[in-house]
């Protein structure tokens, strides 16, 4: 009896927070080893279809790099990375289009659905969802010496977002799966950062939440410790003082942007735990980083 009435307490615990975000749209950035481990992928479609169906609204955009990587590793083409960012010529971006809207997002789109939910996939591209510049991507140089232009090929940052298009599905009870692929003023394909998609995306839906799931507990400070709250002053000195380095450089920045813009937090969790989303939106202590607005 005792357990059941723990399990009746969780089911009370999530009561407030099912109410506060009940048609409330929160936009979940997938990726890393949640996307690989057949586990952890089977409770994260769990967690998106709970949410719709209890009523919260959830927008998956997906990331894909190990997948990337493999297939160009097949193909005998090495991969570069620079400040955290795949460098992406043309024939990098054939395979990266192929590995994402017509592997990763299919796969994705399958598993929501097989655990009861009616998700749908979408590259930037459809109905122009992704609109897309080329990323200027600039790095500060020692001393006196002006900023060094880091050319990553067909890396692109968000310049629109239509969000009509994932709004008409949301209203009919669809799941948007998403594919971080944009297209340019004159059709040009560019490869763009997920988490920088999601946290664009984030504000563009009036999204109460922005989670960005990846390989570690979360933002962890110069000594290794997990930081459970941060305000975007803090989160932006770690990024300047050189404590946060490669892909989670992206993740705060996207993540500080979405709060600037609107979203009232971020969360920046760990994926490898099982449930991870739940976990984050509807206990009373998260399990990750959250960044909000404001000083502390």
């Amino acid at each position: 009896m005792e357990k059941l009435i723990e399990k009746a307490n969780v089911l009370i615990e999530a009561l407030p927070y099912i109410r506060q975000f009940n048609q409330k749209t929160i936009v979940v950035k997938y990726g890393g080893h949640a996307m690989v481990d057949e586990r952890l992928k089977r409770s994260f479609a769990q967690d998106i279809v709970l949410l719709k169906y209890i009523g919260i609204n959830p927008v998956v955009v997906h990331g894909g790099g190990p997948q990337i990587g493999q297939t160009l590793e097949r193909v005998g083409k090495k991969s570069d990375f620079r400040e955290g960012m795949r460098v992406t010529d043309s024939e990098t971006m054939d395979v990266v289009e192929m590995v994402l809207v017509g592997k990763v997002n299919k796969e994705i789109v399958a598993l929501i659905n097989q655990h009861g939910g009616q998700a749908v996939g979408l590259s930037g591209k459809d109905g122009r969802l992704i609109q897309a510049r080329k990323l200027q991507l600039y790095r500060d140089q020692e001393g006196d010496k002006p900023p060094e232009l880091i050319d990553l090929g067909m890396v692109g940052e968000v310049q629109a977002i239509q969000a009509e298009v994932i709004q008409a599905l949301e209203m009919s009870r669809f799941i948007p799966v998403i594919a971080p692929v944009g297209v340019g003023d004159q059709g040009e394909t560019y490869n763009i950062n997920a988490d920088l998609v999601a946290g664009k995306l984030a504000p563009a839906l009036k999204a109460t939440k922005l989670i960005l799931l990846t390989d570690v507990p979360g933002v962890m400070d110069a000594e290794g410790n997990l930081i459970s709250s941060l305000d975007t002053a803090q989160a932006a000195q770690l990024i300047q003082d050189g404590t946060l380095t490669g892909g989670m450089i992206p993740k705060v920045r996207c993540g500080l942007e979405a709060v600037r813009e609107g979203v009232d937090k971020t969360h920046i969790i760990d994926g490898r735990v099982e449930h991870a989303v739940l976990l984050e939106i509807f206990m009373d202590r998260g399990i990750g980083t959250e960044i909000v607005g404001g000083e502390q």
